[in-house]
């Protein structure tokens, strides 16, 4: 498989959240033996339209020393050949979606420097979540979000058109960590006929049997709940290394970037999320 230029993209603005998120994609880069792009985002259009070339030089050489902070406690973990640092113009959320078009996958905090306090997530964060390319890991400041801890990735299957994509994902993650994938259906998805909930079961249990035998080294652990999706996987993220989920499941209305389970375990989770889109048809 050819790997895509820019390895793993991570947003960094030296904030907390920022840090634990770097922390998040060095280990990430380490297990996938890829190259990590630090990427911090500076002077937005603003400071441009100020016409003031001493406040625009200060943002740029203050943005280089963070940077070079970030990249330097990388490339210590990683070596440096393999980190690559971009100071990128313009608005944090717009670089980041740009960068995702050639990332393996974006991680961002959920918070950065322009945070409201009390918010759990922030606009850059979300704006990223919703409109980035490929996959889009948000580290939160809750829990488990400082590393990879021992739990389990918990993986939100509804057989939606990302559910496939996130069901790769979720076991090359658990491959990855070597832990257990902990698969969740909720049944209150179902589609309201009779029957829709068991049909809805045996699907689940028909696509987790043929991924078992796809990854024979992952130890999976199915639970089916009554209840509705948001319920079920904030519960199970309780103990888990990672989250994930598809923009959008089997209820969600077309056209939508995210969905509402998405939206909620985004704002709720107390571990990092993984937001999977579909492949794009062509």
């Amino acid at each position: 498989m050819t790997r895509k230029s820019d390895g793993i993209v991570v947003g960094y603005d030296g904030s907390p959240g920022a840090e634990r998120a770097l922390r998040w994609a060095v280990r990430e880069a380490w297990e996938r033996g890829t190259v990590l792009t630090v990427c911090l985002a500076w002077a937005p259009e603003y400071l441009a339209m100020l016409g003031e070339a001493s406040v625009y030089d200060l943002a740029r050489r203050k943005g280089e020393e963070i940077l070079a902070k970030g990249a330097g406690y990388a490339g210590d973990a990683l070596g440096p050949e393999t980190v690559r640092p971009v100071l990128a113009r313009g608005p944090a959320a717009r670089v980041l979606c740009e960068q995702s078009g050639t990332a393996e996958m974006v991680v961002a905090g959920a918070r950065g420097h322009g945070g409201v306090a009390g918010q759990r997530l922030g606009s850059v964060a979300w704006q990223v979540a919703m409109y980035g390319h490929g996959p889009v890991v948000i580290v939160s400041g809750q829990g488990h979000a400082t590393g990879h801890a021992a739990g389990p990735v918990v993986a939100g299957l509804d057989q939606s058109p990302a559910s496939r994509a996130v069901a790769a994902f979720a076991f090359r993650e658990a491959e990855l960590h070597r832990v257990p994938l902990l698969a969740v259906c909720a049944l209150a998805d179902a589609a309201g006929v009779l029957g829709g909930a068991r049909e809805m079961e045996a699907a689940f249990s028909r696509a987790i049997t043929l991924l078992e035998k796809e990854h024979p080294d992952v130890t999976v652990l199915r639970h089916v709940a009554q209840g509705s999706p948001r319920t079920a996987l904030l519960a199970a993220a309780s103990e888990a290394q990672l989250l994930v989920v598809g923009c959008r499941g089997r209820g969600g209305v077309h056209g939508m970037s995210l969905g509402s389970v998405a939206q909620a375990v985004l704002h709720h989770a107390p571990c990092p999320v993984a937001v999977i889109r579909p492949p794009a048809a062509g």
